[in-house]
């Protein structure tokens, strides 16, 4: 897929209020700057591993002038929060002191100094978090964004970008099994 608009068109038909859904997310205006809502869309994809996705939404961005900076750390957040999410996710959920008073000693050095606005950093991260259902994670990048001078509409609208994006990638998915139904109507 080249862009958003062929992917679209390329969702299958049980999709088809994903397919308005990531119009509708994806349009300029709202809370979301143009770098805030491709770097969350970007970052999602990743995190939902779906390279078509992903490149699709790389290249509108970049059309509609996002810089290097920002996509670079829309990435960053995406392979950090992989991590963080299953570290802190798990001493929440374990809720022992025991794991909560040691070190994680998991180095995230590009969480304080992005490439881009730092801020927008916390919001993918955010989004990411939000995805990966890291409770610990979404509380504290929460806080930092609202902290630095976002407003919780920002916060709304970038987990719903991300939440789309997500859901388009599971429909790219089921379009992908949906083709390779067989002629006896039985799936692979």
């Amino acid at each position: 897929m080249e862009n958003v608009e062929d992917l679209r068109a390329a969702l299958p038909d049980e999709a088809r209020d994903v397919k308005l859904n990531l119009q509708s997310v994806l349009q300029p205006g709202g809370s979301l700057s143009d770098a805030q809502r491709w770097g969350v869309a970007i970052a999602a994809a990743i995190t939902a591993r779906r390279p078509e996705l992903r490149d699709a939404l790389l290249a509108d961005a970049r059309a509609s002038g996002v810089g290097e900076p920002t996509l670079e750390d829309a990435r960053a957040a995406a392979v950090l929060m992989a991590m963080n999410n299953v570290y802190y996710r798990f001493r929440h959920q374990i809720g022992k002191p025991a794991y909560a008073r040691k070190p994680a000693r998991l180095r995230m050095t590009r969480m304080a100094k992005p490439a881009a606005e730092k801020l927008d950093f916390e919001l993918f991260s955010l989004a990411v978090s939000a995805l990966n259902g890291c409770e610990a994670c979404v509380r504290a990048h929460e806080a930092a964004v609202l902290e630095g001078g976002l407003s919780d509409e920002v916060v709304h609208d970038a987990v719903r970008v991300a939440a789309v994006v997500q859901s388009a990638a599971l429909a790219l998915e089921l379009g992908g099994r949906a083709a390779a139904v067989g002629q006896d109507g039985a799936a692979f």
